[in-house]
């Protein structure tokens, strides 16, 4: 049987940097193929050359026995080929509303009833687009623009849907609802291509999978068989910390008393960020509501909820990019509730962003040594026009800083790299570096593992371990991979519609009937999601 899409010896270079080396694809009609692979493995950039929003240097593509190697993205989009991109994938100035509009451009001139129909059907499926009918894209929380994404997709009746990091950021119960919708474009007839960061993702929904590396293709076929292969396996660490809530073994017990003791110690230190009955609205509607939590000196704090619970907004308050309405923010001894965001970070207070707020024009240890402004001891123009011995001095003591952190971050092979070159995945590692490079006292920490491969997931609670024990630093942590934040936090705030449901101990939080209803939607399974889970899935 002829494949429905079919990718020969394809390269494909950025500038002079080549990033797939003779890549060879096959998907047949009425599949859903999984494209997994390390960070920097050229996942999305083979997704960009099947849409046509990268041409190949050789090699060709071939769409339902067409060349579509030179194709444009509208050329590839009339053909069928509809791509849903990774990260930021609506507009964020145009409302719900005129997102469906935009995705139905290619049947303007056709009958308005069956766009109708399937714009109803993503309001079944999303009933929250609904209540946001009207809203501003940019408004609208991760999840939420993920399903509109996806609904968007799902009206432009595509024949070969791409998906780049469909669970990007996403609170497990959303995950759920967004391959539910997968599965929906599925059933009406169109052919999937899934890129996943997490393997376990993929293989619930998959039926045969690429693994990539270094921009080659290491492995093809069945999910069955990928789950044989340990040699892939161990490059993306498909074995989590399921089992981190398991209190009944002998270690799970141990662990527990050990994470007990320690966060008694922990509340016995002094209080190094402190949020008091912090409130927040837009436009009369409530985003945070009497919010109260402390941070000590060292700690880990966690801090979990669905997709707009307002978790974000909380730390655009805590670093004062929105402004305080009502509470109080204390950092150390100094209420920061209204200084401006430089203030609070030369006093220390550091933070990472969701979106990687990172400079694409400059390399990566040029970004890092502008994280260790705030520790730069000599200003003085005229002495780094003359290039005094102070200055020579402070510039070394800068150099090393930055070579010592592109080390223990793994980050040599990219060190001269523009970040514009660097997949999602490093970006983030290059971000963190730079939140570290800060030496705050007190770092706040938005989905570190967002697009991250499984093997740099699986080293980054460790690694945030380790910065805490030679740091001293306390961090508040938003993440939504449950066996991270469960084996990372010393405590864990659970939060719904802007409001705390409860804060405590990682076991006792997870096993709260409110967190499983209102996060992980009903089903407490999800948090222990685990490979042999997958597994039997597949199998099924």
């Amino acid at each position: 049987m002829s494949a429905l899409l079919t990718c020969r010896g394809v390269d494909v270079a950025y500038d002079k940097v080549q990033v797939l080396f003779g890549v060879d694809l096959d998907v047949h009609e009425g599949e859903i193929v999984a494209l997994l692979g390390t960070n920097g493995a050229g996942k999305s950039t083979m997704l960009k050359a099947i849409s046509g929003l990268v041409q190949p240097i050789a090699g060709h593509i071939e769409f339902d026995g067409r060349d579509i190697t030179k194709c444009t993205p509208q050329e590839t989009t009339a053909l069928g080929i509809v791509q849903v991109p990774g990260g930021k994938a609506v507009f964020p100035t145009l409302t719900v509303a005129e997102h469906f509009k935009a995705g139905c451009w290619l049947y303007a001139k056709q009958s308005n009833d069956e766009v109708a129909q399937r714009t109803a059907k993503v309001i079944e499926m999303f009933p929250r687009l609904q209540e946001r009918w009207n809203q501003l894209a940019g408004d609208l929380s991760g999840g939420e623009q993920q399903q509109l994404a996806l609904g968007m997709a799902f009206v432009a009746r595509p024949r070969l849907l791409v998906i780049d990091e469909l669970s990007l950021g996403l609170a497990p119960v959303i995950v759920e609802r967004l391959l539910d919708a997968v599965r929906a474009i599925h059933a009406e007839g169109a052919t999937v291509v899934l890129v996943e960061q997490s393997v376990n993702v993929a293989l619930t929904i998959a039926t045969r999978a690429y693994f990539m590396e270094k921009g080659q293709v290491r492995f093809e076929g069945p999910t069955t068989d990928l789950l044989a292969r340990d040699d892939v396996l161990r490059s993306v660490f498909l074995a989590r910390a399921n089992h981190s809530l398991d209190s009944k073994s002998k270690n799970g017990q141990a662990r527990t008393r050990s994470r007990a003791r320690k966060a008694a110690e922990t509340v016995a230190r002094p209080e190094a960020l402190a949020v008091r009955h912090l409130s927040h609205t837009f436009g009369g509607i409530s985003a945070v509501n009497q919010v109260t939590f402390s941070v000590h000196a060292g700690e880990i704090l966690g801090l979990i909820g669905p997709n707009g619970a307002g978790k974000t907004t909380i730390f655009d308050i805590i670093s004062g990019h929105l402004p305080t309405q009502r509470g109080h923010i204390v950092l150390g001894d100094k209420d920061i509730s209204h200084w401006a965001p430089e203030r609070r970070a030369a006093a220390g207070l550091g933070r990472s962003f969701q979106d990687a707020r990172i400079f694409p024009s400059l390399t990566v240890a040029e970004n890092i040594a502008l994280g260790l402004e705030r520790h730069i001891a000599v200003r003085d123009h005229v002495s780094a026009l003359f290039g005094t011995p102070a200055i020579r001095e402070s510039e070394m003591d800068v150099a090393f800083t930055v070579g010592d952190l592109i080390e223990l971050m793994g980050l040599g092979a990219f060190r001269d790299k523009f970040v514009a070159e660097l997949s999602t995945g490093s970006r983030r590692i290059v971000d963190l570096a730079m939140s570290i490079a800060h030496d705050p006292a007190v770092l706040l920490l938005d989905e570190p593992s967002s697009g991250i491969a499984q093997k740099e997931t699986e080293a980054l609670g460790p690694l945030l371990q380790r910065i805490r024990e030679e740091t001293g630093c306390a961090m508040l942590v938003i993440e939504h991979d449950m066996p991270l934040i469960t084996s990372l936090s010393d405590s864990i705030v659970a939060l719904d519609l802007g409001a705390v449901l409860v804060q405590g101990p990682p076991e006792r939080v997870l096993a709260d009937e409110r967190v499983v209803t209102a996060y992980l939607g009903g089903d407490p399974a999800t948090i222990r999601r685990s490979t042999a889970r997958e597994a039997e899935k597949v199998g099924a």
